[in-house]
């Protein structure tokens, strides 16, 4: 067992430091959990964001949101902000943080 921990620990001393941080914040969500907030993000995003997420017109392009930002996130979708309305509680939590999935996993 004491092998198998050192072996573990060499192996993670050469790991690079830090992934890319899109991949690194989407690691932590399931499949599922980006499927349905693809589903939620097309319903209700895509007409203003548009369908992947690019920056039109005057909607901010959610490609370049700080992924390091949920709580941030999470306050623009409930008050809105500048031009996007607020969609208060129309959102359940663990719908939030599937839409939250989502942005952060990038457009498939």
């Amino acid at each position: 067992m004491r092998r198998r921990a050192a072996a573990t620990g060499l192996a993670l001393a050469h790991a690079p430091v830090r992934a890319p941080a899109a991949a690194e914040e989407a690691k932590g969500f399931t499949p599922a959990q980006i499927g349905v907030g693809a589903e939620i993000y097309a319903r209700n995003c895509s007409p203003c964001h548009s369908p992947r997420m690019q920056y039109p017109e005057s909607a901010a392009d959610l490609r370049k949101f700080p992924r390091d930002q949920y709580q941030r996130f999470v306050n623009v979708v409930r008050r809105g902000r500048n031009q996007m309305p607020p969609w208060g509680d129309l959102f359940k939590p663990d719908e939030l943080e599937a839409l939250w999935a989502y942005v952060v996993a990038g457009e498939r």
